[in-house]
C-alpha cells in the first residue's frame, strides 16, 4: 500500500464523507421536492440545469487549475460549496432558491473535479494509476453505501421527516471540508505567469490535445450517449413489482459491490492493462442491459446489479487513469475536466434518448438498443492503442 500516499488517503476520505452526505439525500430528493410543490417537469428541469452547470464548469475550472498551477484551493472550495448546499435546500423552499442551492452543489463538483483528479494523477506513476484511481473510487463509493443506509435508518424511526435529513447531511459534508485543509499544493518549479482563462477556453484544448486523447474521448463520449441514468435500471426493478425499500436495498448492494471491487480491479488493471480491463467492463455492461431486456425475477436482479457494480469498478476510475496516462502532466486537470464536461452533456442526452425509446417502443427495446450499441463500441476500443506505462 506504499503507493497510496497520505494525499491520496486524505482525498479519498474527503470524497467518502462528501458522497455519504450527497447519497443520503439521493433516494429522497424527488420525494422531498414534490412535498414542497415541485412538479415532475420542474424536477427534471432542475436536475438538467444543475448537471449542465457542473458539466461546463468542470472544463473551465480544470483549465484554470492548470493555468494557475494550483490544485488544493479548487478542491477545498468545491467541497465547501457542496457541503453548504445541503442545509440551504431545507431552509429555502421557494423554487428559485432551490434552483440556486442545487446549482451551488453541482457547481462545487465542477470546481473540484479536474483539480482533484490531477492531484491523484500526480501522486501516481503510470504503473500505479489503476491502483490510485481505483482506491479513490472505492472509498468514494463507500459513501454511496453509507449515505442511503443512514437515510433508510433515519426514515425508519422518523418517517417523512425529509427536511431534517438535509441538516444531518451537512455534518459529513462539513467534516469533508475540514479534512481537505490537510491537503497541501506541491511547490511549482516553473515560473508563474498570469494567464487569461475565458470560460470556454478549455474547449481549445481539444485541438491541441494528443491524437490518442481525442480518439479515446470520442469512444468514451459515444458510450456515454448510450449509458443513460441508473434511474432506468431502478425503474425496471420497480416495474417488475419490487417494493421501494427493496429497490433502495438493491441500489445500496450495487454501490457496495462497486466499492469493494474498485481497488482490486485497479490493481489488476496495472498488471494486465487499463484498456483490457475497460473493455471487460463494457462487456459486463452489455450483459447487464441484455439481462434487463428480458423478463426477470428478484434473484436475477441482484445478479445483474452485482455485474453492474463490477462494470462500474472496471470503467469509472480506469477511464480517468487512462486519460492521465496519455496527456501532458501540466494539462491533466484540463484533459479530465474537458472530458468530464462533455460527458455530463452526453449523459443528459443519453437519458433523453433512452426515455424516448422506452416511451415509444417499451423498456425491452430501450435496453436492447443500449446493449447492442455497446458491442460496437467495444470493437472501437479494440482499435485504440494501449496507454503508455513508462
Amino acid at each position: 500500500m506504499k503507493y497510496i500516499t497520505k494525499t491520496v488517503w486524505i482525498l479519498s476520505v474527503v470524497s467518502l464523507l462528501t458522497d455519504t452526505a450527497s447519497e443520503m439525500l439521493y433516494p429522497i430528493m424527488p420525494i422531498y421536492l414534490k412535498t414542497i410543490g415541485f412538479s415532475i417537469v420542474l424536477i427534471g428541469v432542475l436536475e438538467g440545469f444543475a448537471e449542465a452547470t457542473a458539466g461546463l464548469s468542470k472544463g473551465y475550472f480544470g483549465k484554470l487549475s492548470d493555468n494557475s498551477r494550483k490544485r488544493v484551493p479548487f478542491v477545498q472550495i468545491g467541497y465547501a460549496f457542496s457541503a453548504i448546499s445541503k442545509p440551504m435546500m431545507a431552509v429555502f423552499i421557494f423554487p428559485i432558491w432551490i434552483f440556486f442551492a442545487r446549482t451551488i452543489d453541482r457547481f462545487g463538483k465542477g470546481i473540484r473535479t479536474g483539480a482533484r483528479d490531477a492531484i491523484l494523477s500526480d501522486e501516481a506513476t503510470p504503473q500505479t494509476k489503476g491502483k490510485v484511481f481505483g482506491f479513490h473510487r472505492s472509498m468514494d463509493t463507500f459513501g454511496a453505501v453509507l449515505g442511503p443506509a443512514l437515510a433508510l435508518l433515519y426514515l425508519y424511526f422518523y418517517p417523512e421527516d425529509y427536511k431534517t435529513l438535509f441538516f444531518i447531511a451537512f455534518i459529513p459534508g462539513l467534516f469533508a471540508v475540514l479534512a481537505s485543509f490537510y491537503l497541501k499544493d506541491k511547490k511549482a518549479t516553473e515560473h508563474k505567469t498570469k494567464i487569461s482563462t475565458p470560460f470556454f477556453s478549455f474547449l481549445k484544448y481539444w485541438k491541441m490535445s494528443p491524437p490518442a486523447y481525442r480518439k479515446l474521448v470520442v469512444g468514451l463520449l459515444i458510450f456515454t450517449l448510450f449509458n443513460s441514468s441508473d434511474v432506468f435500471l431502478i425503474l425496471k426493478a420497480k416495474q417488475a413489482g419490487i417494493d421501494d425499500t427493496l429497490v433502495i436495498g438493491i441500489y445500496i448492494f450495487y454501490n457496495l459491490v462497486y466499492a469493494l471491487f474498485a481497488f482490486p480491479i485497479g490493481i489488476l488493471a496495472d498488471k494486465v492493462g487499463l484498456k483490457t480491463i475497460f473493455i471487460i467492463g463494457l462487456a459486463f455492461f452489455a450483459l447487464v442491459y441484455f439481462g434487463m431486456a428480458i423478463n426477470i425475477n428478484l434473484y436475477f436482479f441482484f445478479g445483474l446489479f452485482f455485474l453492474y457494480g463490477i462494470y462500474a469498478s472496471a470503467t469509472e476510475g480506469i477511464s480517468k487513469a487512462w486519460i492521465s496516462n496519455i496527456t501532458n502532466k501540466k494539462d491533466t486537470a484540463t484533459a479530465i475536466g474537458t472530458f468530464s464536461g462533455l460527458q455530463s452533456i452526453c449523459t443528459m442526452l443519453a437519458s433523453s434518448l433512452t426515455g424516448l425509446i422506452w416511451f415509444n417502443f417499451g423498456a425491452t427495446a430501450a435496453f436492447l438498443t443500449t446493449a447492442t450499441a455497446t458491442l460496437f463500441i467495444m470493437v472501437y476500443f479494440l482499435t485504440i492503442s494501449k496507454p503508455a506505462t513508462k
